[in-house]
């Protein structure tokens, strides 16, 4: 079948609209007609190159849609289903057997080598192969073939538009302090990026009954927004001059968790000095460069009894972590869609622009 697609052609290149062939799924596989695509930082990290991956390609990780056609095997979706996309992973590995699929001993290959595990792609176009399979479903498409493990069946209500950033950003954030980092009532957070998956965070700590819920982000309109999903306290550290000093100034005592989604190193480097006794630290964002380090000063840490961990989706599973942060919204308790900003697909490139100067926080891409 024919779909229209926004390739990239070359690395950070801008998106071409292209009309590309789908090939029918595979045993396992499910086609799905893509309604809704929220656009995630790390499409951009993986359409820089910087992780070897082919070109050209058909990225895209946060999709919404109807299913079309589902392959041999499949039995928990059918055609006409409403479905939200995630992360792929194997489902026979350790991890995957313990409830951890996040954490997949194939996720890089599965999920970002943007290839079938034989070197095939569903997609092509003019019969040459086009890149495809980002987090196993490459959803920046009218049509996306995905796997039976990476695919949730939602009710028919469900509003797609509003639902697809849950796939990744919003799970991640939440899921990162509610999951990862296991906080209680009453431990201070401190969050680092005031993007879509810095601000889920902030509502994953006012899930958990974190206080006080501090920001660090050099966006005043996003430490705005901060404020009003949850934040007690921002930090603009281009202003603060020292950021551990401001982040001491409101909690003497330390931070009892941090989650840095920035991925900028000369902050991340500070969250040792930030951590109170027996801190958390989670590690989200990705940086530049894929040799930065972390350096632990190793008496302090001893004594202190820190804690630093790596932390991906939020350590969720995609069918008991998505319901209940459906549910949370359903219910108001997860106001992410304060921070969402809707643009017709062919506006891709405006709305990457947009995200990049702060004119946004959290674009979607909708489907006619």
């Amino acid at each position: 079948m024919e779909a229209l697609a926004a390739v990239l052609n070359e690395p950070s290149s801008a998106f071409s609209l292209e009309t590309i062939e789908v090939a029918e799924p595979r045993a396992g596989e499910v086609r799905v007609a893509i309604k809704a695509v929220g656009i995630c930082h790390t499409d951009l990290v993986i359409g820089s190159g910087l992780l070897g991956n082919a070109f050209p390609t058909v990225l895209g990780h946060e999709g919404a849609g109807v299913v079309e056609a589902v392959g041999e095997g499949v039995s928990s979706v059918r055609p006409g289903d409403k479905v939200l996309l995630s992360f792929n992973s194997c489902g026979h590995c350790p991890r995957c057997t313990h409830g951890d699929p996040a954490y997949c001993f194939e996720f890089f290959p599965l999920n970002m080598a943007c290839t079938r595990s034989d070197g095939s792609t569903r997609l092509s176009r003019g019969g040459t192969p086009v890149a495809d399979n980002c987090f196993g479903q490459s959803s920046f498409a009218a049509l996306a073939v995905a796997n039976e493990r990476n695919v949730l069946k939602l009710d028919d209500g469900a509003d797609l538009a509003m639902l697809a950033p849950l796939g990744c950003g919003v799970q991640t954030g939440v899921g990162a302090v509610v999951r990862s980092l296991k906080a209680r009532a009453g431990e201070s957070l401190v969050v680092i990026g005031g993007g879509a998956v810095g601000l889920s965070a902030v509502i994953g700590g006012t899930l958990a009954g974190c206080a006080p819920i501090v920001v660090i982000e050099p966006q005043a309109a996003r430490r705005d927004m901060a404020l009003q999903v949850g934040a007690t306290h921002v930090i603009d550290p281009a202003a603060c001059g020292n950021v551990v000093e401001a982040v001491r100034a409101l909690l003497p005592a330390g931070a009892d968790l941090i989650v840095d989604t920035s991925g900028h190193m000369p902050t991340v480097e500070q969250t040792p000095n930030m951590i109170a006794t027996m801190g958390r630290i989670g590690l989200i964002g990705v940086p530049g460069a894929l040799d930065a380090v972390l350096p632990l000063p190793m008496v302090q840490w001893l004594t202190s009894g820190g804690t630093v961990r790596g932390i991906v989706e939020g350590d969720s599973d995609i069918a008991g972590f998505l319901p209940e942060l459906i549910a949370h919204h359903a219910a108001g308790r997860l106001p992410f869609d304060r921070f969402v900003t809707h643009y017709p697909f062919e506006q891709i490139n405006q709305a990457i622009d947009d995200g990049h100067h702060g004119r946004c926080i959290k674009p979607v891409l909708v489907f006619a």
